[in-house]
């Protein structure tokens, strides 16, 4: 009789775990990575024994992490990260130094040595990217400023894993190592390090997109796919190599790629991947947490818990404040940052390998970690049903997506106050429109005097394709986000060619940025109203009203002329400024000769 390989039934035990444990978690309200854990812990070594080398389903499972740090750089462009650097630095910094500080001391106050409590605090202050970004992600969060400080945060953490990493061989016992020799070894390890990082960047700016170029061409999707994957992989091997996160390789190569043309197409590929890896990852994190050191040291590991899950819920929420965050997200910040993570794993091991601490040691650490990542996700769903429900003024209403194919000539993205003035006039004149929002309550509000809102993102390509995009005429982009009004235009630029797009400027920079994307038609919101609240005031000072109109008018005249006089030297501020006072000053100057004209002509008039 003929046995089933090994993978074969490996996978078809991953498959149905999940397929049971994640839906039935979702069921009951306790989100999806819950599912996972719950899938792991069942099938692992404390639970039915289908699977026994946890390690070796960890380490592949770490690839789901290093796909979505990947598809996260995708949506980074390098101006954007660069804008980002203070947050990265400054409160990434502050988190891990505050943590890991008071870890430490907390540590030797208990009479553990200063090297075991060092390296303990440095593991114990990092957090679990792959559940902190998941459940950003399933919150919708990660546009907010919680979102974008807590994304800030992580990405310092992985950043911060490989000095921590390279610190454990020079606490552990180094025997028999000549000084010189091991100076020149690490002499030789930061320029190979650097020639990694040097090398990625070269050849993402150089030989990347020309590569992908080439293949895209052949006209093979699944080869186009092969090659995304191999892409990450190639890179995540390349930083492992050399010892540093795989993760912080791939999200490097996806900065790299955000402003490519292929962009759209490497995320509709990975992304499938992506999340049967991270699913991987979560169930291969609860099939390691070890019950036999728990059922041993049952005391040891709740302490170690509840210690470092308090002492960074206490830094961490003072940050939250620190940063002045909305109080209504500090929750949620506070809990995703505050459990144990992935590189936690690594750094634990390896100081047992270096001989920092014991190998009984690392187990407790490591069991304090992962039990750590099985009750987070538990407690931001009590956070959710119990905490966050006071803070609202009244709940939320829950929407299902747009799912039925539309067909209308016009899509409006945004039905706010400006989007709502555009589509009441087209439905008056008996035109068919589709309305995107992703604000329930507003789609609540509207809905309930007759209106037809679809809720929806319009930044994602599945649900514009929904909506009618391949075959609708006219797109109004009138959502109040300026990053995500621009998002649309590039999805739609990229994937919609025929779609004439009629956009709404919230400022200059925003009206700047929509033209040098081929947007012609931009209505700056409130210029118009403006307008006419200047001619109401002339009125009352004793304007005739024909003359207030003109002069509106000649004002509105000078003033689209006056942008695109200063649309060619938007980058030079110092040419802009000039521009504007020379445009104020002939329009001062032709206003002020009209009025000595009219003052003129008026006595002729009278007599």
């Amino acid at each position: 009789m003929t046995h089933a390989p090994a993978w074969l039934i490996n996978s078809f035990i991953y498959l149905a775990a999940a397929v049971i444990a994640v839906p039935l978690a979702k069921k009951l309200g306790l989100g999806s990575v819950i599912g996972y854990l719950a899938a792991g812990i069942g099938i692992g070594p404390w639970g039915l024994g289908l699977v026994t080398k946890v390690q070796d389903i960890l380490h592949f499972a770490e690839f789901g992490v290093v796909l979505m740090l990947f598809l996260i750089g995708l949506e980074l462009e390098p101006k954007r990260l660069w804008n980002l650097r203070r947050p990265i630095f400054g409160w990434g910094s502050a988190q891990v130094v505050g943590c890991a500080g008071l870890l430490t001391v907390s540590a030797m106050v208990f009479g553990v040595s200063w090297q075991t409590a060092l390296v303990a605090g440095l593991g114990l202050a990092l957090s679990s990217t792959a559940i902190a970004l998941q459940a950003l992600g399933e919150r919708n969060l990660l546009p907010t400023s919680s979102g974008q400080a807590g994304f800030s945060i992580l990405l310092f953490q992985d950043v911060a894993a490989i000095p921590i990493l390279a610190l454990l061989p020079l606490l552990g016992a180094m025997a028999g190592e000549n000084e010189t020799v091991a100076h020149t070894s690490r002499a030789l390890e930061a320029i190979k390090i650097i020639a990694v990082i040097g090398g990625i960047i070269l050849g993402g700016r150089l030989l990347l997109r020309p590569l992908l170029r080439w293949i895209a061409n052949s006209g093979t999707p699944e080869i186009f796919t092969a090659a995304s994957l191999l892409l990450v992989v190639g890179i995540a091997g390349l930083m492992q190599l050399v010892g540093l996160s795989m993760a912080l390789g791939a999200f490097l190569a996806g900065v790299l790629l955000a402003e490519s043309e292929y962009r759209r197409e490497l995320e509709t590929d990975i992304e499938p991947f992506k999340g049967l890896l991270l699913g991987l990852f979560f169930i291969a994190v609860g099939m390691s947490i070890d019950f036999g050191m728990l059922w041993k040291s049952p005391g040891l590991i709740a302490a170690i818990l509840l210690g470092f899950f308090g002492i960074k819920l206490l830094v961490i929420y003072a940050l939250s404040y620190l940063m002045k965050l909305p109080y209504q997200e500090r929750p949620v910040f506070t809990l995703l940052l505050a459990q144990g993570g992935e590189f936690a794993f690594v750094v634990f091991q390896s100081a047992s390998g270096a001989q920092v601490f014991s190998a009984e040691t690392s187990s407790l650490l490591i069991g304090a970690v992962a039990l750590s990542m099985l009750i987070s996700p538990l407690l931001l769903v009590a956070v959710d049903k119990l905490l966050l429900p006071r803070y609202a003024k009244d709940k939320t209403p829950q929407m299902k997506e747009i799912s039925v194919p539309q067909e209308a000539p016009i899509i409006i993205a945004g039905f706010g106050r400006y989007g709502q003035i555009v589509g009441r006039m087209l439905l008056a004149q008996g035109i068919s429109v589709t309305v995107l929002d992703h604000d329930a309550e507003m789609i609540e509000t509207v809905r309930a005097f007759g209106y037809r809102v679809f809720y929806g993102d319009a930044t994602r390509l599945d649900l514009l394709r929904t909506a009618g995009a391949a075959s609708a005429r006219i797109l109004v982009v009138s959502v109040d986000e300026v990053a995500q009004s621009l998002k649309i235009v590039d999805l739609v630029k990229e994937h919609f060619p025929q779609l004439e797009i009629v956009a709404r400027a919230r400022d200059v920079s925003h009206w700047n940025a929509l033209r040098d994307r081929g947007v012609m038609r931009v209505e700056r919101e409130l210029f118009e109203s403006s307008l006419r609240s200047a001619r109401t005031v002339l009125e009352l000072l004793g304007q005739p009203p024909a003359d207030a109109l003109e002069a509106a008018e000649r004002f509105r005249r000078h003033n689209l002329d006056l942008f695109e006089r200063m649309y060619p030297h938007r980058k030079n501020r110092a040419k802009v400024i000039a521009v504007a006072r020379q445009g104020r000053m002939q329009l001062e100057a032709q206003m002020a000769q009209e009025r000595e004209q009219l003052s003129q002509q008026r006595p002729n008039d009278g007599g």
